[in-house]
């Protein structure tokens, strides 16, 4: 588990408007920091919570979400 506490710490500074966190299940979301999405954000693709299944396919969500907004 160490490992995967480490990648989360970095993909945190990496990612600073987000708390990113795994579940008990070992799926991995984020979800973004102090921000209400309007409608027209919403409808253009803009979520305010990513998951994924592993911390590569989190990473790839995230990245994706910061390009949109």
């Amino acid at each position: 588990m160490t490992t995967a506490r480490y990648d989360l710490d970095a993909l945190r500074v990496t990612f600073p408007h987000w708390a990113i966190f795994c579940s008990d299940s070992g799926a991995f979301y984020a979800t973004r920091r102090g921000v209400i999405l309007s409608a027209a954000e919403i409808n253009a693709g803009i979520e305010q919570t990513v998951g994924a299944d592993d911390l590569d396919g989190l990473v790839a969500a995230l990245q994706e979400q910061e390009t949109r907004r």
